[in-house]
């Protein structure tokens, strides 16, 4: 009976689930590519499509846009942890062809040998990409999704089609490597109609510049909440950063509250409240990471290498509310002022640093929250002194908490903030 329902299935299905390739340190530089098909209707199942002329017999359906997820450096020579979790993530959300480059072999051992493969991976690629529009399928309907080195690769590919394919997402670009190579060598604007770049890891494995169009720099690039800042599990505080980007780029997809980023000259111009529109240059779109057309923004031409910051929680769904808060002394003073505030909910608490510079009446702050304002049953007010033990500081500073953003000013004219046990306004 289970040799014939085995048989039934396969008639049925049409063709047997092919899985990703294991590879090992010592035979895995050798590069070998393999294409997956999943569709709506065998999400989790790949169809493995044969370079000479598979693709016509195979589910593929060329009238649906195609997804091509192209994975990075695997230096275990083992199958991503992430990728069902994407491919599964797109497919409930559109109707689409996805198309999972396995270059498990290749991309094994040492990275530098990985990197010395990424053109002929390319070439390989752009050749299926060719058969693709062969068969009627437009370019502009081709949206790669490249992780780490697979962002390089997905760049060369939509190099080699004279940056006419429809959008490339890169989540977290290799920096290795890649810093200082020439926009030919790497992932730039010019390798698709529209390339969006998700950063996460910019000080360790991913690259600190701007490749593409809209170039998100979350929690500033790097450092991501949530990740181990010690080496308990050397693993994890090794890889968490830099698959941040990975795990934010698939909750975005699953859940609905947006994950929205703000065009800024820098991550401190942005923390200090002065980037929370979107008016320069995206006509008050703000980008939204997601498979929104064009990430959202209402542009006909888009402007090149535009960097936007955002927060995020910890944890999935990774959304937050953004709100600058503000407090102004009541009169300045000599020294630094710092002074921590908190919004508490019933189930979360989240935290920001407002520092005045000395001789100054005003300090300026982004907090980001996770529950929305009307969720807020308490904000604590901290004042935190400077250990100095030769200079006594004062107990509490006096003056005026606002919260611009969205709402006005807190209608108290003026609130001590005491050093010690903190005072709820």
């Amino acid at each position: 009976w289970h040799i014939f329902s085995s048989v039934f299935l396969y008639f049925i299905i049409g063709h047997h689930c092919t899985g990703f390739e294991t590879a090992n340190f010592l035979r895995g530089s050798k590069l070998k590519v393999q294409f997956l098909l999943f569709t709506s209707s065998s999400p989790s199942c790949g169809e493995l499509i044969s370079a000479d002329g598979g693709i016509k017999n195979c589910s593929f359906n060329s009238s649906l846009k195609t997804k091509i997820i192209i994975h990075g450096f695997r230096a275990l020579g083992t199958k991503p942890s992430w990728i069902e979790g994407l491919i599964q993530a797109i497919l409930h959300n559109s109707q689409v062809n996805v198309i999972a480059v396995d270059w498990v072999y290749g991309s094994t051992g040492v990275y530098p040998s990985a990197v010395e493969n990424v053109t002929q991976l390319a070439l390989t690629i752009s050749q299926f990409i060719s058969k693709l529009l062969a068969l009627g399928v437009s370019g502009t309907s081709i949206h790669i999704i490249g992780v780490s080195l697979g962002a390089h690769v997905g760049g060369l590919v939509g190099h080699f089609h004279g940056g006419r394919l429809g959008q490339i997402t890169a989540l977290d670009p290799a920096g290795p490597k890649y810093t200082r190579a020439s926009p030919e060598e790497r992932l730039d604007p010019g390798d698709a109609l529209f390339v969006e770049a998700i950063h996460t890891d910019a000080d360790n494995f991913g690259i600190r510049i701007p490749v593409g169009h809209i170039d998100y720099f979350v929690n500033g690039g790097k450092d991501q909440p949530g990740c181990p800042r010690f080496i308990s599990a050397v693993y994890n505080f090794l890889i968490c950063d830099h698959m941040r980007a990975v795990h934010l780029y698939i909750s975005a997809l699953n859940h609905p509250c947006p994950i929205v980023g703000f065009p800024c000259a820098s991550h401190q111009d942005f923390l200090n409240g002065h980037c929370l529109d979107c008016a320069e240059p995206f006509l008050s779109s703000c980008p939204r990471i997601g498979l929104l057309e064009q990430a959202g923004v209402n542009m006909s031409r888009l402007p090149q290498e535009v960097k936007v910051f955002l927060m995020t929680s910890p944890s999935a769904p990774f959304c937050v509310y953004h709100s600058l808060v503000e407090f102004h002394l009541q009169k300045k003073r000599n020294r630094v002022t710092s002074i921590e505030i908190s919004f508490s909910s019933n189930s979360t608490k989240d935290t920001a640093k407002i520092t005045i510079p000395k001789d100054q009446e005003t300090g300026k702050q982004l907090l980001a929250h996770q529950v929305p304002l009307c969720q807020i049953n308490s904000i604590t007010l901290k004042y935190i002194p400077k250990n100095r033990f030769w200079s006594k500081d004062e107990p509490f500073v006096v003056g005026k908490f606002c919260n611009l953003f969205p709402c006005p000013c807190f209608p108290s004219p003026s609130s001590p903030v005491h050093n010690g046990p903190p005072s709820k306004t």
